[in-house]
């Protein structure tokens, strides 16, 4: 029994290693905070501040400094998803995926031939019942959780 214990739980470590996270460090909101001048990139409102991703996380976008600006409350929960404050009606973010698949391009030199494909929203279903709100380039439209 503390074997098969044991397993899973290496397993499911293993697993966990794999996903990406939505996390920022401590580091990135440090000097996000610094450059963005302590405000909203929106608004420029100082209260309820939160680190946002300019390019949404759902369609790829990175953790990295230059991916991340602050936002007040108001200004993030109205852009959601998308790249523009509905409050403000300010575009407040670039290659939004809402309505656009996004486009990968590969790591080939520019002097060969650039294959691009596009990633679009998994049709499977969470646990919960509710459609899984993952990216996937895979042919049957299925991320590596489906």
């Amino acid at each position: 029994m503390k074997k098969i214990l044991l397993l899973l739980s290496l397993i499911l470590l293993s697993f966990c290693g794999f996903t990406q996270s939505r996390y920022v460090s401590e580091t990135t909101k440090k000097v996000v905070y610094t450059r963005d001048g302590g405000k909203c990139q929106c608004c420029e409102s100082v209260v309820d501040l939160e680190y946002d991703h300019i390019v949404p996380f759902s369609c790829g976008g990175s953790n990295d400094a230059s991916n991340i600006q602050l936002l007040c409350m108001k200004c993030n929960r109205s852009k959601s998803n998308s790249c523009i404050c509905k409050i403000h009606n300010k575009t407040v973010g670039k290659d939004c995926c809402q309505g656009n698949p996004t486009v990968k391009e590969s790591s080939k030199p520019a002097s060969t031939t650039q294959k691009t494909s596009t990633a679009s929203q998994c049709t499977g279903t969470t646990k919960k019942g509710a459609r899984c709100k993952n990216r996937t380039t895979n042919a049957n439209r299925r991320c590596y959780l489906h």
